[in-house]
């Protein structure tokens, strides 16, 4: 039996802010959305759906899931995050492999821009 990731799904208590924030930095369109759920594109050409679930509670711990971004500049990439809502967590941390910078979304959920080497 194979098993295929269908989305990837984050809750959160203002949907219009998620998917105004998420689909600004990726450049994606909402493709389904109903009063507490929202797909928006697929994250990647086969990859799982972007969702948003409406939930009454706010984010209160660290994720224990999150999206790791590659991108040729993480400076230049936090700073047009920065301008969409999106705050700093802690300094780039500078890796042989690849460096990377955690940040948090307009809600407080977790997510990385690492330097894209491939």
């Amino acid at each position: 039996m194979r098993v295929k990731a269908w989305c990837v799904a984050i809750d959160c208590t203002d949907l219009d802010e998620m998917i105004g924030f998420w689909g600004a930095l990726l450049g994606m369109k909402v493709t389904s959305r109903d009063d507490t759920w929202v797909d928006m594109e697929r994250l990647g050409a086969d990859g799982p759906l972007l969702s948003f679930q409406l939930v009454p509670e706010t984010k209160r711990v660290k994720n224990r899931l999150h999206l790791d971004l590659a991108v040729p500049d993480i400076h230049a990439a936090g700073e047009r995050a920065r301008e969409l809502g999106a705050v700093p967590q802690e300094e780039p941390v500078k890796d042989p492999d690849r460096s990377f910078r955690v940040w948090l979304d307009p809600q407080g959920n977790e997510f990385c821009f690492v330097t894209d080497r491939s």
